[in-house]
């Protein structure tokens, strides 16, 4: 006998990855928000990058510490999805990430905009993300003077 994979139908995949972006871009959103849209063992890997020279894995708790992080440091954040193509559990998402630096902060200058050109590889299973993997790349700036 053979068993078939169950797999969710792609336009709720698209609607998960959508739905996280949109979270994720809104610096009014908590935690909780967050929460809702990762599975409890979500891995995220982002590729080496302007701001992670060296990548980084990540866990739920690690995910959730640093959209804390990101949200404290910006006073302005947008993602803007182009496009979501769905197959099966999987998702591969195009989109262009924008932030305004709130208080000047280690390399960063207050006023200062952050623009990344990002790709994503995106697992979601039961309403959640479980994988999401990202290669972001960053316009050039120039880190503030010490």
């Amino acid at each position: 006998m053979t068993t078939e994979r169950m797999l969710q139908p792609a336009t709720d995949v698209e609607q998960v990855v959508r739905r996280y972006y949109r979270i994720v871009s809104d610096l009014s959103s908590t935690e909780e928000d967050l929460r809702s849209v990762l599975a409890p063992d979500v891995v995220l890997v982002e590729h080496p990058n302007a701001l992670v020279p060296t990548g980084v894995s990540r866990d739920l708790a690690q995910t959730v510490e640093g959209f804390a992080r990101g949200k404290a440091l910006l006073r302005e954040q947008e993602f803007t999805v182009h496009e979501v193509i769905a197959d099966g559990e999987r998702a591969a998402a195009r989109a262009t990430w924008r932030g305004v630096i709130g208080a000047s902060v280690g390399p960063f200058r207050e006023g200062q905009e952050l623009i990344a050109h990002v790709a994503a590889m995106l697992t979601v299973r039961d309403g959640a993300i479980v994988r999401h993997e990202t290669f972001d790349c960053y316009e050039p700036f120039t880190p503030a003077a010490a």
